[in-house]
C-alpha cells in the first residue's frame, strides 16, 4: 500500500456539512457525503485532475446526500450506502427539502447499492474501507474505516466533544452511545475521526473529553 491519502474537506451548504474528497497517489478518488453545491464539487474534482471512482454516503439526510445524484450523472459512477434501514430518509428527500424552503431541492433517489453487510471491505484505489453499521442518528447510518491510514469517516455519530442528534424519527440515544462505545472507541486512540460537521478529532481525545461518552 502506498503511504499517502490526500484529503480535502469541503464544507457545503448552509449546514456546513463536511464533504470529504479523498484520493491516492494515482489520483483515484472517492467522495464521501456530497451534501450539496454539486457544481463546486465537480469543479474541484476536475481542477485536481481526479479519477472519481465512487460516491459514498453515511446516511440519508439531505445535508449529506444533496449533490450525490448530480455527481453520479456527471462522472458516471455509483452511489454506495448507507444501510437500507435509511431507505425512508432517501424516499423523503423532497419532504426534507421542503422544510428548508428553496435552499434545497432534492428528488428522492436510491443508492446503487445499500451497504448492509457489517464489516464489508470496499477497495477504492489504494484505500480499503471497512463498513461499520453505526445506528442512533439514523437507523441505517454507517461509517467508513481505513485501518491502515488510521482515519474514519463516520458522519453524524461522534463529534469533537459531541454526538449526533437522536431526536429525528428513527433516532435513538441508546443506540448512538452503543455505536460509539462498542464500534468506534475500540478502533484505537490514534484513529482520526472526520465527522459530518465541525473539526476532526481522535478516538483518544474523545474517550477522555467527550461529555456524553467518557471512558473512565
Amino acid at each position: 500500500q502506498g503511504e499517502t491519502m490526500n484529503i480535502e474537506i469541503i464544507p457545503v451548504t448552509a449546514f456546513q456539512q463536511n464533504c470529504s474528497l479523498i484520493w491516492d497517489e494515482n489520483n483515484n478518488a472517492a467522495i464521501i457525503d456530497p451534501g450539496g453545491e454539486a457544481d463546486k464539487l465537480i469543479k474541484r474534482i476536475e481542477e485536481l485532475g481526479l479519477n472519481l471512482q465512487v460516491i459514498l454516503l453515511t446516511h440519508g439526510h439531505l445535508d449529506h446526500v444533496g449533490a450525490a445524484e448530480k455527481l453520479k450523472q456527471h462522472f458516471n459512477v455509483q452511489i454506495l450506502g448507507s444501510n437500507s434501514k435509511d431507505d425512508y430518509w432517501f424516499k423523503s428527500l423532497p419532504q426534507q427539502s421542503e422544510k428548508f424552503g428553496t435552499l434545497f431541492e432534492v428528488a428522492a433517489f436510491e443508492p446503487d447499492r445499500w451497504l448492509d453487510q457489517e464489516g464489508e471491505v470496499l477497495t477504492i484505489g489504494d484505500f480499503t474501507f471497512e463498513v461499520l453499521h453505526l445506528p442512533g442518528h439514523t437507523p441505517g447510518h454507517i461509517g467508513f474505516i481505513e485501518h491502515q491510514k488510521r482515519i474514519a469517516f463516520t458522519g453524524d455519530v461522534l463529534f469533537k466533544s459531541g454526538i449526533g442528534r437522536t431526536d429525528f424519527p428513527g433516532g435513538s440515544y441508546e443506540e448512538i452511545i452503543a455505536s460509539i462505545r462498542e464500534k468506534l472507541y475500540p478502533l484505537g486512540d490514534d484513529m482520526i475521526i472526520v465527522a459530518g460537521h465541525g473539526p476532526y478529532t481522535t478516538i483518544g481525545t474523545e474517550k477522555q473529553t467527550n461529555p456524553y461518552v467518557k471512558v473512565e
